[in-house]
């Protein structure tokens, strides 16, 4: 165990920064958090009634935003609950939740979802998971889901969102820095295949064979430009995570001779005038019969 995790009482687990004490990743969290949900276009845009959820878990929740984004948008929600591994990020959300004076509705507790998860059967309505492939492999997922469809309430909807990696950049460096880790999450086995769409390209499948049914799904392209906010909030994330990201790449990929030029590279070349990027998202769902 590092110094940092005994410090943070933070365990080692399968999420792909170890250090979760890091400051640095709790602040690229949360702006990715911020800016992945003003670019889908809110919490729930494919849900066609989202008054129905009155009971709402958030897998995985990081630092919490979308939950409490869930909280602002829907007061009519009775009780919204946030789990994640990491004791530092849940400490960070439910000081938000507070100072929002949400405190009364909405809870973040310490809960490793690939273990169990620790509510009785049918306790919500709607269960979401945003970004798993940051913690899940591939062997994880059939018991995970089993997981979510024991504590739905029938008819109730499991609702999951994952990206591709970067499909398009004016930065090289960019996307040689993606291709670096798309290459890291295959070999780690948290990507089902080596394309960018390792795991979103599989989300309806896993949904229909672990028994979800009615299964839909909606593809967002989400596109940043230099000197606009949602290009900032992108420069912020990629500056953080191509740091905070390079002990995984390291370790599944191996020594990369020229990793700090490229990162150099890149943060002069997505700092231009002219720089734009664009990502894709799928988010799929499913209810439980």
């Amino acid at each position: 165990m590092t110094y940092s995790q005994e410090k943070s009482g933070e365990q080692p687990n399968t999420y792909f920064v170890q250090d979760r004490s890091n400051e640095q990743e709790l602040e690229r969290l949360r702006i990715q958090d911020k800016m992945v949900t003003a670019g889908m276009g809110g919490v729930l845009p494919e849900q066609s009634d989202p008054a129905r959820f009155h009971r709402v878990l958030d897998v995985g929740c990081g630092t919490g935003g979308w939950l409490i984004e869930m909280a602002q948008t829907y007061p009519n929600l009775k009780r919204l609950v946030g789990v994640g591994i990491s004791k530092n990020m849940l400490d960070y959300a439910r000081g938000q939740a507070v100072e929002l004076q949400l405190g009364e509705r909405v809870e973040f507790q310490v809960m490793d979802a690939l273990r169990m998860l620790e509510f009785p059967n049918a306790s919500f309505d709607l269960l979401n998971q945003r970004f798993g492939m940051s913690y899940l492999r591939t062997w994880e997922w059939p018991k995970l889901l089993s997981e979510f469809r024991r504590v739905l309430r029938p008819g109730g909807i499991a609702r999951l969102t994952e990206g591709d990696i970067m499909i398009e950049s004016s930065s090289s460096a960019s996307l040689k820095l993606a291709q670096l880790l798309q290459q890291a999450f295959y070999q780690s086995g948290h990507f089902f295949t080596p394309e960018p769409d390792g795991v979103s390209s599989q989300l309806v499948r896993l949904l229909s064979q672990y028994g979800f049914k009615d299964v839909q799904m909606q593809v967002y392209e989400l596109h940043y430009r230099a000197e606009t906010p949602e290009g900032r909030d992108f420069i912020e994330d990629a500056k953080r995570g191509s740091r905070t990201l390079a002990p995984f790449i390291r370790k599944w990929v191996g020594v990369v001779e020229d990793y700090e030029e490229l990162y150099q590279q890149m943060l002069v070349e997505i700092q231009q005038a002219d720089f734009v990027a664009t990502l894709k998202l799928l988010s799929a769902w499913g209810t439980k019969m």
